[in-house]
Protein backbone atom coordinates (compact mmCIF):
# COMPACT_ATOMS: atom_id res chain seq x y z
CA UNK A 1 0.00 0.00 0.00
CA UNK A 2 2.79 2.40 0.93
CA UNK A 3 4.53 1.98 -2.44
CA UNK A 4 1.33 2.41 -4.43
CA UNK A 5 0.19 5.39 -2.38
CA UNK A 6 3.57 7.06 -2.66
CA UNK A 7 3.59 6.58 -6.41
CA UNK A 8 0.08 7.94 -6.81
CA UNK A 9 0.81 10.94 -4.63
CA UNK A 10 4.03 11.67 -6.48
CA UNK A 11 2.14 11.57 -9.73
CA UNK A 12 -0.50 13.90 -8.34
CA UNK A 13 2.24 16.32 -7.40
CA UNK A 14 3.76 16.15 -10.87
CA UNK A 15 0.38 16.37 -12.60
CA UNK A 16 0.21 20.13 -12.10
CA UNK A 17 2.81 20.55 -14.79
CA UNK A 18 3.44 17.14 -16.29
CA UNK A 19 2.47 16.07 -19.78
CA UNK A 20 -0.34 13.58 -20.31
CA UNK A 21 2.27 11.01 -21.33
CA UNK A 22 3.40 10.86 -17.70
CA UNK A 23 -0.01 9.57 -16.67
CA UNK A 24 0.00 7.07 -19.52
CA UNK A 25 3.43 5.74 -18.58
CA UNK A 26 2.44 5.44 -14.93
CA UNK A 27 -0.74 3.58 -15.79
CA UNK A 28 1.21 1.20 -18.00
CA UNK A 29 3.20 0.18 -14.92
CA UNK A 30 0.35 -0.27 -12.43
CA UNK A 31 -2.03 -1.85 -14.96
CA UNK A 32 0.02 -5.06 -14.90
CA UNK A 33 -0.79 -5.63 -11.23
CA UNK A 34 -4.30 -4.26 -11.60
CA UNK A 35 -5.09 -6.93 -14.24
CA UNK A 36 -3.26 -9.88 -12.67
CA UNK A 37 -5.71 -12.67 -11.71
CA UNK A 38 -6.38 -13.60 -8.09
CA UNK A 39 -8.27 -16.69 -6.95
CA UNK A 40 -11.71 -15.74 -5.54
CA UNK A 41 -12.56 -16.69 -1.96
CA UNK A 42 -15.06 -16.24 0.87
CA UNK A 43 -13.69 -13.31 2.84
CA UNK A 44 -16.06 -13.22 5.80
CA UNK A 45 -19.74 -14.07 6.28
CA UNK A 46 -21.59 -13.48 3.02
CA UNK A 47 -18.81 -11.34 1.50
CA UNK A 48 -16.63 -12.79 -1.26
CA UNK A 49 -13.55 -11.40 -2.99
CA UNK A 50 -13.76 -11.63 -6.79
CA UNK A 51 -11.27 -8.94 -7.82
CA UNK A 52 -7.77 -8.98 -9.24
CA UNK A 53 -4.40 -8.93 -7.52
CA UNK A 54 -4.43 -5.13 -7.57
CA UNK A 55 -8.07 -4.01 -7.66
CA UNK A 56 -10.65 -5.15 -5.13
CA UNK A 57 -14.10 -6.27 -6.25
CA UNK A 58 -16.62 -7.89 -3.94
CA UNK A 59 -19.75 -10.00 -4.19
CA UNK A 60 -22.25 -9.97 -1.33
CA UNK A 61 -24.57 -12.98 -1.28
CA UNK A 62 -28.10 -12.30 0.00
CA UNK A 63 -31.30 -14.30 0.29
CA UNK A 64 -32.66 -12.56 -2.82
CA UNK A 65 -29.65 -12.34 -5.10
CA UNK A 66 -26.20 -10.81 -5.33
CA UNK A 67 -24.78 -7.34 -4.70
CA UNK A 68 -21.68 -6.42 -6.68
CA UNK A 69 -19.36 -3.86 -5.09
CA UNK A 70 -17.29 -2.05 -7.75
CA UNK A 71 -15.61 -3.56 -10.79
CA UNK A 72 -12.12 -3.07 -12.21
CA UNK A 73 -10.59 -2.00 -15.52
CA UNK A 74 -12.74 -2.86 -18.57
CA UNK A 75 -10.35 -5.61 -19.67
CA UNK A 76 -10.85 -7.42 -16.34
CA UNK A 77 -14.64 -7.73 -16.60
CA UNK A 78 -14.46 -11.24 -18.04
CA UNK A 79 -12.09 -12.27 -15.26
CA UNK A 80 -14.49 -10.96 -12.61
CA UNK A 81 -17.37 -12.89 -14.17
CA UNK A 82 -15.23 -16.05 -14.15
CA UNK A 83 -14.36 -15.49 -10.50
CA UNK A 84 -18.03 -15.21 -9.61
CA UNK A 85 -18.72 -18.47 -11.43
CA UNK A 86 -15.82 -20.22 -9.65
CA UNK A 87 -17.64 -19.56 -6.38
CA UNK A 88 -20.73 -21.33 -7.67
CA UNK A 89 -22.59 -18.06 -8.11
CA UNK A 90 -24.26 -16.67 -11.21
CA UNK A 91 -23.66 -13.26 -12.75
CA UNK A 92 -27.33 -13.24 -13.72
CA UNK A 93 -28.20 -13.15 -10.01
CA UNK A 94 -26.62 -9.71 -9.54
CA UNK A 95 -29.51 -7.43 -8.60
CA UNK A 96 -27.64 -4.39 -7.27
CA UNK A 97 -24.32 -2.82 -8.25
CA UNK A 98 -22.77 -0.48 -5.70
CA UNK A 99 -19.95 1.96 -6.40
CA UNK A 100 -17.48 3.39 -3.92
CA UNK A 101 -16.09 6.04 -6.27
CA UNK A 102 -16.25 6.99 -9.93
CA UNK A 103 -12.68 6.36 -11.03
CA UNK A 104 -11.80 4.37 -14.13
CA UNK A 105 -10.12 1.53 -12.22
CA UNK A 106 -13.31 0.72 -10.27
CA UNK A 107 -16.00 1.42 -12.87
CA UNK A 108 -14.74 -0.23 -16.05
CA UNK A 109 -17.19 -3.13 -16.01
CA UNK A 110 -20.35 -1.35 -14.86
CA UNK A 111 -21.85 -0.72 -18.28
CA UNK A 112 -21.33 -4.29 -19.48
CA UNK A 113 -22.56 -6.01 -16.32
CA UNK A 114 -25.51 -3.65 -15.92
CA UNK A 115 -26.59 -4.33 -19.51
CA UNK A 116 -26.19 -8.09 -19.07
CA UNK A 117 -28.01 -8.38 -15.73
CA UNK A 118 -30.41 -5.44 -15.60
CA UNK A 119 -29.05 -4.71 -12.12
CA UNK A 120 -29.68 -1.36 -10.42
CA UNK A 121 -26.57 0.84 -10.17
CA UNK A 122 -26.29 2.87 -6.97
CA UNK A 123 -23.64 5.49 -6.21
CA UNK A 124 -22.93 8.67 -4.27
CA UNK A 125 -24.94 11.62 -5.59
CA UNK A 126 -21.87 13.81 -6.27
CA UNK A 127 -20.33 11.03 -8.39
CA UNK A 128 -23.41 10.54 -10.55
CA UNK A 129 -22.31 13.05 -13.24
CA UNK A 130 -18.90 11.36 -13.44
CA UNK A 131 -20.36 7.89 -13.92
CA UNK A 132 -22.84 9.06 -16.52
CA UNK A 133 -20.14 11.03 -18.34
CA UNK A 134 -17.40 8.41 -18.06
CA UNK A 135 -14.69 10.89 -17.03
CA UNK A 136 -12.25 11.74 -14.25
CA UNK A 137 -13.25 14.87 -12.30
CA UNK A 138 -11.24 17.93 -13.23
CA UNK A 139 -9.69 16.07 -16.18
CA UNK A 140 -12.73 15.40 -18.32
CA UNK A 141 -10.90 15.24 -21.65
CA UNK A 142 -8.16 12.83 -20.61
CA UNK A 143 -8.96 9.62 -22.48
CA UNK A 144 -6.41 7.68 -20.43
CA UNK A 145 -8.65 8.14 -17.38
CA UNK A 146 -11.98 7.64 -19.15
CA UNK A 147 -14.31 4.64 -18.78
CA UNK A 148 -17.59 3.44 -20.35
CA UNK A 149 -20.36 5.78 -19.24
CA UNK A 150 -23.22 4.19 -17.34
CA UNK A 151 -26.61 5.36 -16.05
CA UNK A 152 -27.02 5.66 -12.29
CA UNK A 153 -30.39 4.36 -11.10
CA UNK A 154 -30.18 5.73 -7.58
CA UNK A 155 -27.93 8.38 -6.07
CA UNK A 156 -27.37 8.19 -2.31
CA UNK A 157 -26.24 10.51 0.45
CA UNK A 158 -25.11 10.08 4.07
CA UNK A 159 -27.16 7.52 5.99
CA UNK A 160 -29.14 6.12 3.07
CA UNK A 161 -29.73 2.38 3.27
CA UNK A 162 -29.72 -0.27 0.57
CA UNK A 163 -31.47 -3.57 1.28
CA UNK A 164 -31.60 -6.78 -0.71
CA UNK A 165 -33.15 -9.78 1.00
CA UNK A 166 -31.54 -10.30 4.40
CA UNK A 167 -28.72 -7.81 3.85
CA UNK A 168 -28.64 -4.05 4.43
CA UNK A 169 -25.81 -1.63 3.72
CA UNK A 170 -25.58 1.95 4.95
CA UNK A 171 -24.00 4.65 2.79
CA UNK A 172 -21.47 7.00 4.37
CA UNK A 173 -20.40 10.11 2.45
CA UNK A 174 -16.59 10.16 2.58
CA UNK A 175 -15.63 12.69 -0.13
CA UNK A 176 -12.15 13.77 -1.11
CA UNK A 177 -10.75 10.99 -3.25
CA UNK A 178 -13.77 11.68 -5.47
CA UNK A 179 -16.51 14.24 -4.83
CA UNK A 180 -19.13 11.54 -4.21
CA UNK A 181 -16.83 8.99 -2.59
CA UNK A 182 -19.11 6.63 -0.64
CA UNK A 183 -18.11 4.07 1.96
CA UNK A 184 -20.54 1.24 2.65
CA UNK A 185 -21.12 -0.32 6.08
CA UNK A 186 -22.79 -3.64 6.85
CA UNK A 187 -22.96 -6.29 9.56
CA UNK A 188 -21.86 -9.88 8.93
CA UNK A 189 -21.90 -13.07 10.94
CA UNK A 190 -18.49 -14.38 11.98
CA UNK A 191 -19.26 -17.64 13.72
CA UNK A 192 -21.67 -16.62 16.47
CA UNK A 193 -20.54 -12.98 16.51
CA UNK A 194 -21.66 -9.92 14.58
CA UNK A 195 -18.91 -7.92 12.88
CA UNK A 196 -19.14 -4.42 11.47
CA UNK A 197 -17.60 -4.21 8.00
CA UNK A 198 -16.69 -1.05 6.12
CA UNK A 199 -15.99 -0.98 2.40
CA UNK A 200 -13.92 2.19 2.66
CA UNK A 201 -14.08 4.28 -0.50
CA UNK A 202 -10.53 5.65 -0.33
CA UNK A 203 -8.63 8.53 1.21
CA UNK A 204 -5.49 8.84 -0.89
CA UNK A 205 -4.62 12.00 -2.80
CA UNK A 206 -3.82 9.97 -5.92
CA UNK A 207 -4.18 12.09 -9.08
CA UNK A 208 -6.10 14.86 -7.35
CA UNK A 209 -5.11 18.53 -7.39
CA UNK A 210 -5.58 20.12 -3.98
CA UNK A 211 -4.60 23.71 -4.80
CA UNK A 212 -4.69 26.16 -7.71
CA UNK A 213 -7.40 24.57 -9.80
CA UNK A 214 -8.50 21.77 -7.47
CA UNK A 215 -9.96 18.58 -8.86
CA UNK A 216 -13.28 19.49 -7.29
CA UNK A 217 -14.57 22.37 -5.18
CA UNK A 218 -13.99 22.03 -1.44
CA UNK A 219 -11.62 19.11 -1.87
CA UNK A 220 -9.33 19.98 1.06
CA UNK A 221 -12.22 20.32 3.51
CA UNK A 222 -13.73 17.11 2.12
CA UNK A 223 -10.60 15.09 2.80
CA UNK A 224 -10.18 16.41 6.33
CA UNK A 225 -13.83 15.78 7.22
CA UNK A 226 -13.54 12.23 5.88
CA UNK A 227 -10.45 11.42 7.93
CA UNK A 228 -12.16 12.65 11.08
CA UNK A 229 -15.34 10.71 10.31
CA UNK A 230 -13.79 7.33 9.61
CA UNK A 231 -11.34 7.60 12.51
CA UNK A 232 -14.31 7.79 14.87
CA UNK A 233 -16.12 4.79 13.37
CA UNK A 234 -16.15 1.48 15.22
CA UNK A 235 -15.33 -1.07 12.55
CA UNK A 236 -14.18 -4.66 12.95
CA UNK A 237 -13.30 -5.38 9.32
CA UNK A 238 -11.69 -2.83 7.01
CA UNK A 239 -12.01 -3.50 3.29
CA UNK A 240 -11.01 -1.13 0.50
CA UNK A 241 -10.82 -0.55 -3.25
CA UNK A 242 -7.28 -1.92 -3.53
CA UNK A 243 -5.98 -5.00 -1.67
CA UNK A 244 -3.02 -3.02 -0.32
CA UNK A 245 -5.37 -0.89 1.78
CA UNK A 246 -5.95 -3.76 4.21
CA UNK A 247 -3.22 -6.29 3.42
CA UNK A 248 -5.58 -8.65 1.67
CA UNK A 249 -3.01 -11.08 0.28
CA UNK A 250 -1.24 -11.58 3.62
CA UNK A 251 -4.51 -12.05 5.51
CA UNK A 252 -5.80 -14.45 2.87
CA UNK A 253 -2.69 -16.58 3.35
CA UNK A 254 -3.36 -16.70 7.11
CA UNK A 255 -6.90 -18.05 6.77
CA UNK A 256 -7.29 -21.54 8.27
CA UNK A 257 -10.31 -23.65 9.18
CA UNK A 258 -11.21 -23.24 12.84
CA UNK A 259 -8.88 -20.26 13.34
CA UNK A 260 -9.99 -16.65 13.95
CA UNK A 261 -10.63 -14.75 10.74
CA UNK A 262 -7.54 -12.55 10.12
CA UNK A 263 -9.68 -9.90 8.41
CA UNK A 264 -11.25 -9.09 11.78
CA UNK A 265 -8.97 -6.32 13.07
CA UNK A 266 -10.69 -3.64 15.17
CA UNK A 267 -8.71 -0.41 15.19
CA UNK A 268 -7.21 -0.91 11.76
CA UNK A 269 -9.42 1.74 10.17
CA UNK A 270 -8.51 4.36 12.78
CA UNK A 271 -4.80 3.70 12.32
CA UNK A 272 -5.13 3.80 8.56
CA UNK A 273 -7.04 7.09 8.63
CA UNK A 274 -4.25 8.64 10.70
CA UNK A 275 -1.68 7.53 8.13
CA UNK A 276 -3.82 8.94 5.32
CA UNK A 277 -4.25 12.26 7.10
CA UNK A 278 -0.50 12.62 7.67
CA UNK A 279 0.25 11.81 4.04
CA UNK A 280 -2.43 14.25 2.90
CA UNK A 281 -0.79 17.09 4.84
CA UNK A 282 2.53 16.31 3.16
CA UNK A 283 0.98 16.27 -0.30
CA UNK A 284 -0.90 19.51 0.36
CA UNK A 285 2.34 21.19 1.45
CA UNK A 286 4.16 19.93 -1.67
CA UNK A 287 1.44 21.05 -4.04
CA UNK A 288 1.21 24.43 -2.32
CA UNK A 289 4.97 24.95 -2.55
CA UNK A 290 4.98 23.96 -6.22
CA UNK A 291 2.17 26.42 -6.95
CA UNK A 292 3.95 29.25 -5.16
CA UNK A 293 7.07 28.73 -7.29
CA UNK A 294 5.17 29.35 -10.51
Amino acid sequence: MKKLTAALCALAFLATGAQAQTVKDFLAVVTKKWTTPFEPFQLIGNIYYVGTDGIAVYIIKTSQGLILMDTALPESTGMIKDNIAKLGLKVSEIKIILNTHAHFDHTGGFAEIKKETGAQLIAGERDQPLLEGGYYPGDEKNEDLAFPAVKVDRAVKEGDKITLGDTTLTAHATPGHSPGCTSWEMTVKDGNQDREVLFFCSGTVALNRLVGQPTHAGIVDDYRATYAKVKAMRIDVLLGPHPEVYGMQAKRAEMKDGAPNPFVKPGELAAYSTTLSEDFDKQLAKQTAALEKK
